[in-house]
């Protein structure tokens, strides 16, 4: 991502109701397998500007990965002591066998090659360890969003789980979310495409409109509920997929 995007990013993460509910929802899939302060080693991969690196503090010993500069100097502002690595998730630098648990939020997208991605994830995966991965849904919702933010595609629930179970991994908890807004969020999207194309890339920016503080409460309020109703059942469309998978004990 650009440099621009990172700094927004690293402005609105604590804070701004999309970043904040899509923590709450990875943390509450990994509340489902593990208790906290339980003493996980944990690989945050596409770590960004570092938010979730605290959150999942909360569960053991975390190291945050991403390729970009940009992002680790923004988690090292957050936090000079967490530990951090540069790593291109298709050639992590890690032993085989090092994590119990790998997340991944945002960040398959990213990658021209996911199955490759996928293929690193499980094999620094200890035996019995698992992956919690969140993607952006849907190809007819594509927009400059994505083109500002570099993505490759997004993923439906099947092509994700193609994904997961084509290296080898299990997938255990497979659903849609943000689905409370998908109907505005597609409004939006489909309005904002028959719109003019603005030819300079540097032009083209995520879509991160801010809202009054109550509404920006309501909304963390809303999903919040909803990444709770996940834990117990999957939602069948939505702006987000959640995909929960486990490496083989063999």
């Amino acid at each position: 991502m650009k440099h621009e995007e990172y700094e927004r990013m690293y402005r609105f993460e604590d804070t701004y109701w999309w970043f904040v509910s899509r923590r709450h929802l990875i943390v509450s899939l990994l509340e489902t397998h593990y208790p906290r302060a339980s003493g996980l080693r944990i690989l945050d991969i596409g770590c960004g500007t570092g938010a979730m690196l605290e959150e999942l503090s909360d569960f053991g010993e975390v190291t945050g990965a991403d390729f970009a500069l940009e992002a680790l100097h923004f988690c090292r502002e957050r936090n000079p002591a967490q530990t951090l690595a540069r790593a291109d998730a298709r050639r992590l630098p890690f032993a085989t066998g090092s994590f119990d648990v790998v997340t991944a939020m945002d960040v398959v997208e990213h990658i021209d090659n996911d199955k490759a991605a996928m293929s690193e994830i499980l094999r620094v995966l200890k035996p019995g360890g698992r992956v919690f991965v969140t993607v952006p849904a849907y190809q007819s919702l594509w927009s400059e969003h994505d083109e500002a933010l570099h993505h490759y595609r997004r993923y439906t629930s099947g092509s994700l789980k193609d994904v997961f179970q084509r290296v080898g991994l299990n997938v255990e908890r497979l659903s849609y979310a943000v689905t409370a807004l998908f109907p505005l969020a597609w409004m939006y999207r489909k309005a904002q495409n028959m719109l003019p194309k603005r030819r300079e890339d540097g032009e083209k920016k995520a879509n991160l409109i801010e809202f009054s503080a109550p509404v920006n409460r309501a909304l963390i309020s809303l999903l919040r509920k909803e990444a709770d109703f996940v834990q117990r059942a999957s939602l069948p469309f939505g702006l987000t997929v959640a995909c929960v998978a486990r490496k083989g004990s063999d």
